[in-house]
């Protein structure tokens, strides 16, 4: 089982990036995906989740709005969509999975603890 992210860079504020997660060695059908994020010296923070089974999904109030959390379960591969980004975006994002089994939906941001599968992580950069 793999995730890898790809998309990252640097960006100026208000600009826009798209984050990529392509998923291996398993199939999207039923599970959460979420993104996540860790500046240096603070806590990893949840910033978006997705229902695979119906789409349904959440974000973290300091990006609801700007970002949107997509997937193409054909591809097994889910998007991170960031607009409008801000200094304070900057930060290595991660994406992971989470294995419900059942179809349901997303109604908060699970704890990282309770993901199954992490990617590598992708840097993105805000800054003038």
């Amino acid at each position: 089982v793999q995730l890898v992210e790809s998309g990252g860079g640097l960006v100026r504020p208000g600009g826009s990036l798209r984050l990529s997660c392509a998923a291996s060695g398993f199939t999207f059908g039923v599970y959460a995906i979420g993104w996540f994020r860790q500046a240096p010296g603070k806590e990893r923070e949840g910033v978006a989740c997705l229902s695979t089974s119906n789409g349904s999904s959440y974000y973290a109030s300091s990006v609801r709005g700007r970002f949107t959390i997509s997937s193409d379960n054909a591809k097994n591969t889910a998007y991170l969509q960031m607009n409008d980004l801000k200094p304070e975006d900057t930060a290595v994002y991660y994406c992971a999975a989470l294995e419900i089994g059942l179809p349901f939906t997303i109604a908060t941001i699970p704890l990282p603890d309770e993901f199954d599968y992490w990617g590598q992580g992708t840097q993105v950069t805000v800054s003038s």
